[in-house]
């Protein structure tokens, strides 16, 4: 997607990305004691960034986010509206925005090698987890290690694995998009 000089393309895959991201919501596996689920919705949101780049990608969760305060069903478990946002899990929603520019950024710097990839999936989803995690213990008032226990350790396997399965689909849909662009532009 980076070496296009045309705007539309972007903006359809941030769409595209906005819509997964959706999709991914849908995935939710409530787990009990947390009102935090287990959801897809992180996964895509690390290939926004890892393939749209920073800025692309944080369009395409803003977007998003934009879909659900409005009221969409977009949110975790078909849920939308600002009343989410407001919520225990509202942190997390808003943690995507600087989780995303993380990953495109961080992705870019190493070329999208998977290794970079994973860097850049640790540091944002931390970035993430401390949004999420901050906003789960001041709605719920609770403490540090009862929001720490019910936001962020049951998720970390999870996630990490979400983390690999994004750094190694990255280079692979990369190629196949230049490929496609360069198919286009050809014919």
């Amino acid at each position: 997607m980076e070496t296009t000089d045309s705007t539309l393309p972007h903006a359809i895959m941030a769409c595209l990305f906005a819509a997964l991201i959706s999709v991914g919501a849908y995935i939710a596996i409530p787990l009990p004691g947390t009102p935090v689920p287990i959801v897809l919705q992180n996964m895509f949101i690390l290939l926004a960034g890892f393939i749209l780049g920073p800025w692309w990608g944080l369009v395409s969760v803003v977007f998003y986010l934009l879909l659900g305060a409005m009221g969409l069903p977009v949110f975790s478990g078909g849920t939308g509206g600002m009343v989410k946002l407001a919520g225990p899990t509202g942190g997390y929603l808003f943690g995507f925005i600087p989780g995303v520019v993380t990953f495109g950024l961080v992705s870019r710097l190493g070329k999208h090698a998977w290794y970079f990839n994973l860097m850049a999936g640790v540091i944002g989803m931390a970035i993430v987890y401390v949004f999420g995690v901050a906003r789960l213990k001041a709605v719920l008032d609770v403490d540090w290690t009862k929001a720490l226990a019910m936001g962020l350790v049951p998720f970390i396997p999870g996630d990490i694995a979400k983390i690999i399965v994004a750094s190694i689909l990255t280079p692979p849909i990369l190629k196949a998009l230049r490929h496609i662009q360069q198919q286009t532009s050809d014919g």
